[in-house]
């Protein structure tokens, strides 16, 4: 299970060394919970990713009736499956309106990723957020 986003910050200021901070993000990657097969669909992949990148989500109503998003993901490459948990520990289980408000630029900066992204990673990255994003603005629409 992937530690909440503020675990997750707390043990980056402990790493300043960069191999450990990427076998932190690898480590994160792990702790995804198990994606189902039969969910790695054309329809469930994140465009714009290199690698192989895959996003689930349910709506579930919270206790006010506003959208809640809740979501699994995967990939097929260690370092971005860590990317896809941070991202998910920032966005998975709030309500649409916190998704559609959250600095996830912040987070990376905080983290000090953000700069040791290859252009690529950077880019899927990107692409993974503004899916969440548009379906937050879409739950939002519903609601």
């Amino acid at each position: 299970m992937i530690p909440p986003l503020d675990d997750i910050l707390e043990n980056f200021e402990f790493l300043e060394d960069w191999d450990d901070r990427y076998r932190y993000v690898i480590e994160l990657g792990r702790m995804l919970p198990e994606f189902p097969e039969d969910e790695r669909t054309d329809e469930n992949k994140v465009r714009g990713c290199a690698s192989q990148v895959w996003l689930t989500r349910r709506v579930e109503p919270n206790g006010d009736g506003k959208p809640v998003l809740v979501y699994q993901g995967d990939s097929d490459a260690h370092i971005v499956k860590g990317l896809v948990a941070i991202v998910l520990a920032a966005y998975s289980g709030r309500d649409a309106q916190t998704i559609a408000t959250t600095d996830i630029d912040g987070i990376f900066g905080r983290i000090g990723l953000k700069e040791h992204l290859s252009a690529q990673r950077a880019n899927g990255l990107k692409s993974m957020v503004e899916r969440i994003r548009s379906d937050a603005r879409a739950a939002l629409a519903d609601a």
